[in-house]
């Protein structure tokens, strides 16, 4: 039977980063090197090998100790993350409208068909399917510089849509989003390039992580007062 990892450092990798992704492991949790090992059924040595590379996404830091920690959220980071993507997603959407192919228009079809508004405490699953569907977008752009730099930010982002959901949107809320996928399908099916890059603002502007921003700047700011 074929092994699903090719290295021990990559399953390590991914299951780490699941856990963080998901929340089992909250922002600011402590990583102990060692007993981490142990949990996962492995030595060390790759185990830090995945924790370098997590610590490059910004997942994770290391300290001088072997020790590791969940990189806490920030307001500074939310903020950063929401203006970058507000320029980068309507650029991508915009040019996927302009040079989607066949193939890329069949992506996005199935993609969406899976698609459904992160609810409160979305699984890991719930978070693969809402990454596939705007990942099927941007790469329609062909543009490997830009896929390259959102897949970075998505990376960093999903941390902050978990904290978005935590005071959980009204069904209108949902129902919103889930118009504008599908007005994204339909914009870069029809080769509507500025439709598809405003309706990817307005989704930017109203997403989970606006609302994590708005929440952690708000704190911040109650914290200085």
């Amino acid at each position: 039977m074929t092994e699903p990892y090719s290295t021990k450092s990559d399953f390590a990798y991914s299951r780490l980063r699941e856990l963080i992704l998901t929340g089992e492991y909250e922002p600011g949790t402590v990583l102990n090197q060692a007993l981490l090992a142990r949990e996962i059924g492995i030595s060390t040595t790759p185990l830090r090998e995945a924790l370098r590379r997590l610590k490059s996404e910004g997942l994770v830091e290391l300290d001088a100790h072997r020790d590791a920690r969940v990189t806490p959220l920030t307001g500074e980071e939310a903020r950063d993350l929401l203006e970058i993507r507000m320029s980068l997603d309507p650029l991508a959407a915009a040019l996927a409208a302009e040079r989607r192919s066949t193939s890329d228009i069949r992506e996005i079809r199935e993609a969406i068909e899976g698609l459904h508004p992160l609810l409160h405490n979305p699984s890991f699953v719930d978070l693969v399917a809402h990454r596939r569907f705007h990942t099927a977008i941007y790469t329609a752009s062909h543009n490997e510089i830009l896929i390259s730099t959102l897949d970075a930010l998505w990376d960093k982002a999903d941390r902050y849509r978990r904290l978005g959901l935590e005071v959980e949107r009204t069904q209108e809320e949902r129902d919103i989003k889930a118009a504008e996928h599908r007005e994204l399908l339909e914009c870069v099916i029809n080769r509507d390039a500025a439709g598809a890059a405003d309706v990817m603002r307005r989704h930017i502007d109203t997403s989970l992580g606006a609302k994590a921003a708005t929440r952690l700047n708000a704190g911040k700011l109650e914290a200085n007062s």
